[in-house]
């Protein structure tokens, strides 16, 4: 099966943003939305450099990254630590994610080269309410939900 479960790939997909953080060239973080991070397989995420020099540059010399994805309404989400290569049209995985790119959006994107994500560790990220609220996914989901005036199902979100 390998280590993205099925809950992972739910969240990844409810998210719709994911947040990649890499290191740059003087050690600081570096911190950027990705809103085409997809499952590859059961050992790698995927995500496209649609407008991504500074995370490309970052990389190439660096190559570790952590993704995370949280669902806002369900107020959870997961960590995700591992190595990237950046891989250029012509490769299975630049392929696979840029067909569902022009799917979504048409060919107007750019698809610079993908990012291809070996996870070595996946960690849950939880809301505090889950450990000192007592709250459950249900009750938390309705009442975000309704702050921000959207569905609390994932697939009605878009």
């Amino acid at each position: 099966m390998g280590i993205i479960t099925e809950d992972m790939r739910e969240i990844i997909e409810s998210s719709k943003l994911s947040f990649a953080a890499t290191v740059c060239a003087d050690g600081s973080p570096s911190l950027s939305p990705k809103g085409s991070v997809r499952v590859y397989d059961g050992e790698h995420l995927i995500f496209m450099d649609i407008a991504s020099p500074t995370t490309a540059e970052n990389l190439r010399r660096d190559p570790r990254i952590e993704i995370n994805s949280i669902d806002f309404i369900r107020r959870r989400g997961y960590r995700f630590k591992g190595t990237a290569t950046l891989v250029s049209p012509g490769h299975p995985a630049y392929e696979w994610l840029r067909a569902w790119l022009l799917d979504l959006h048409g060919p107007a994107y750019p698809a610079h080269e993908a990012v291809l994500i070996r996870v070595e560790r996946a960690l849950p990220v939880l809301s505090p309410a889950y450990t000192f609220g007592d709250a459950d996914e249900a009750g938390l989901a309705k009442t975000w939900a309704a702050t921000y005036g959207v569905s609390a199902e994932p697939s009605d979100r878009g």
